[in-house]
Formats: C-alpha cells, structure tokens, sequence
C-alpha cells in the first residue's frame, strides 16, 4: 500500500508552489486532491480544509470561505461516526455527503483502507484520553 500521508505531503508542496506563483486555482486544484488523500488521516484532512480557507479567503470567495468552515466544523463528527465520503474533493462547490470516483493515481493510496477499521482506531484514541483525563482530574 502506498504511504497515503506521503501523497498527501506531495499534493500540499504542489499546492503552496502554485498559491507562491499566484495561482490560486491551480492550487486549489491540488488542495483538493490533498483532501481526498487527507481523508485518510483526521490530522490531513483538517489540514485541506484550513488551506482550502486560505485560499478562498486571499481570493475574497464568500461562498467557498462558507462551505470551508462550515466543512471544518463536520471533519471532527465525520471521523468520529463515519461521515466521509470517501473521494469528495471537498470544496464548497460539491455536497460534502456525497461521494466521488478516486482519480486512478490516488487510487494505490486506498487499498487496504477500511472505514471501519479507522473508526474503531478514533474510538480506541477518544476512549484512552477519555479515560487519562478522568483519572487526572480524579487525582
């Protein structure tokens, strides 16, 4: 399997090249194959989002800087409970429930990925520190 967060690195370096040349569509462009990546790893997948904001924010775009938060808000219950539409590109231009075909090059990226597999780990995690900060405060 390749290293998702990899690809994911690559897609964000060719984001920020082409937001330093000015090309804020080019880069918005690689954001968003950064984030179909991104939704692989909770951490990554915030990381598309804020960029995405960054973006639509330097181009002065209403309605994607919206959608941005609004997607920014749902990336925490979306890992949590299961709610990623796996291959979505994640801008403000497509629902954000609805899944999308992975381009043929990510694809190598998904293979052994198994939602339920991921969930079960957030759960593992959100249990643990569950459990750490109970027993801190307890002391």
């Amino acid at each position: 399997m390749a290293n998702s967060h990899d690809g994911f690195l690559n897609e964000m370096g060719a984001a920020r090249a082409a937001l330093d040349k000015g090309d804020a569509k080019g880069a918005f462009a690689r954001l968003e194959r950064a984030h179909i990546l991104g939704q692989l790893h909770f951490f990554d997948h915030v990381v598309s989002h804020v960029w995405m904001l960054k973006v639509a924010l330097r181009q002065r775009d209403g309605r994607e800087i919206f959608g941005q938060l609004l997607r920014l808000g749902a990336t925490v219950p979306g890992h949590l409970f299961g709610w990623l539409p796996i291959g979505n590109t994640g801008g403000a231009d497509v629902s954000p429930l609805k899944p999308m075909p992975i381009p043929s090059d990510l694809t190598p990226y998904f293979t052994g990925f198994s939602l339920r597999r991921q969930i079960a780990r957030q759960w593992v995690i959100v249990g643990v520190v569950t459990v750490a900060v109970a027993l801190w405060i307890a002391r």
